[in-house]
């Protein structure tokens, strides 16, 4: 009995302290979070994802505690400037209990647990991205207590990629981000031509480029715009709008004697006042145009006497061949002819920010008051706040070599840039628009 007690001793002796040197051993063993530098808001930069991998994409708007279908998967867009290793957690919540999430980052997919009713932060974990741009983290749902998966407030990030620079739209930008940026062709006016009364250009846009939301814009001047939309998945506008020389947001503001008035309008033309992005009057046909066709646009301008201009704007149905009458507008405390010619891409809906689109803008002509066509060839790349604050950095155009002329493209986090303030030329084409005034419909 006392040898086999002084065996038993003499095993725990030897064996006790290996494992506790093994407890020690996986306690050093076991993964910190690592720093994280830069915090990703989801309500700026994530959106709700469902037939992802299919041939049309849907989105939605993400916020807060709106996610209850595993079908769904919750996209959180950044850029970094560097290759190299990048940390990546989410700082979130559930409602109750707790959440199980599927996350996938560069095609790793890893679970996750959500079980904090406060914002805490999940590590998700450690990859290398092989060069700067785009990319993003998927979350799906895996399983849950509540009703809701999880809300997340962000997506976080650190290491050696994250040190030369994180883009992505802070609270600033929130609803601005979430539309893209918008980038637009200002027109070099002919030196040889004397003022403009008519401008004419023609847009193109590619197959399934045409996104809801999107506004492909023709004919701009320094007192309104002209162009094509894509208002739902059963609407598309033909779009004439004309500023007031009254600065406001709020139409109803405006003093009579600065009101745009209306001098008359297609027999298919809907007519109203318009504000939030200036006010003033606008025009719409609703026209089911289409993706790869080319649309034509037609614009006057010229003043109608006591301080006033007049603006008329046609629309050439390419199926029937035809010229449109939109609308003509009578803008007050002003007589001049068109000026600042320009064309834009914008997106309007915030829930179509993550899908690309594309537009190409082609034959551009001005007529002047000497009774005389000029072509435009030389066109002016720019775009707005959120492209040069760089909440967004998707957008690009200009000219590119082929038949197309100049393009615009914006939205879709590519990872094609344009410079912006750059100046660009396209081929001379040489055959003006054959257009007979007196004969346009002005009904």
């Amino acid at each position: 009995m006392r040898t086999r007690l002084n065996l038993k001793i003499l095993f725990l002796i030897l064996i006790l302290p290996f494992a506790a040197f093994a407890c020690q051993q996986d306690e050093i063993e076991e993964p910190e979070t690592p720093t994280m530098s830069h915090r990703i808001p989801s309500e700026g930069n994530s959106w709700f994802l469902t037939n992802v991998g299919g041939n049309k994409l849907q989105t939605a708007d993400y916020n807060g505690f709106n996610w209850s279908y595993k079908t769904s998967v919750l996209r959180t867009f950044f850029r970094v400037e560097a290759a190299g290793e990048i940390h990546i957690g989410i700082t979130g919540k559930v409602s109750e209990g707790s959440s199980t999430l599927q996350a996938t980052f560069l095609n790793e997919t890893k679970e996750i647990e959500l079980n904090s009713t406060t914002n805490s932060l999940v590590f998700v974990g450690s990859y290398t991205v092989p060069s700067p741009g785009y990319y993003y983290l998927d979350l799906q749902g895996v399983d849950k207590v509540g009703a809701q998966f999880a809300s997340i407030e962000s997506v976080t990030l650190g290491g050696a990629a994250c040190k030369s620079g994180v883009h992505f739209s802070n609270e600033d930008y929130f609803y601005w981000g979430r539309r893209g940026p918008s980038v637009h062709l200002g027109y070099q006016k002919p030196t040889e031509a004397s003022d403009v009364v008519w401008f004419y250009n023609e847009i193109t846009v590619p197959k399934d480029n045409d996104v809801i939301g999107s506004y492909y814009m023709a004919n701009g001047f320094g007192q309104g715009y002209f162009g094509m939309q894509v208002n739902s998945s059963s609407e598309r506008r033909v779009l004439f709008s004309v500023w007031s020389p009254y600065s406001t947001d709020d139409p109803s503001t405006i003093p009579e004697d600065q009101r745009v008035q209306l001098i008359a309008k297609g027999a298919n033309t809907t007519t109203n006042d318009f504000g939030n992005e200036g006010s003033g009057g606008q025009s719409y046909m609703q026209f089911n145009w289409k993706a790869e066709n080319t649309y034509k646009f037609l614009l006057k301008g010229e003043p109608s006497g006591e301080n006033t201009t007049d603006y008329s704007a046609w629309f050439f149905d390419a199926e029937q061949e035809e010229w449109l009458f939109v609308a003509t507008w009578r803008r007050p405390k002003i007589s001049t002819y068109l000026t600042s010619l320009y064309s834009f891409l914008e997106n309007f809906d915030t829930k179509t920010g993550p899908i690309e689109r594309r537009a190409y803008y082609n034959n551009q002509w001005i007529y002047d008051t000497n009774g005389t066509w000029h072509e435009v060839t030389e066109a002016k790349f720019t775009a707005d706040a959120t492209a040069h604050d760089k909440a967004r950095l998707d957008y690009a155009g200009g000219y590119i070599s082929g038949d197309n002329g100049f393009y615009l493209k914006n939205c879709g986090f590519f990872n094609e840039t344009s410079e912006v303030d750059t100046y660009h030329e396209r081929p001379v084409l040489g055959v003006a628009p054959s257009i007979d005034f007196d004969t346009l419909p002005v009904e």
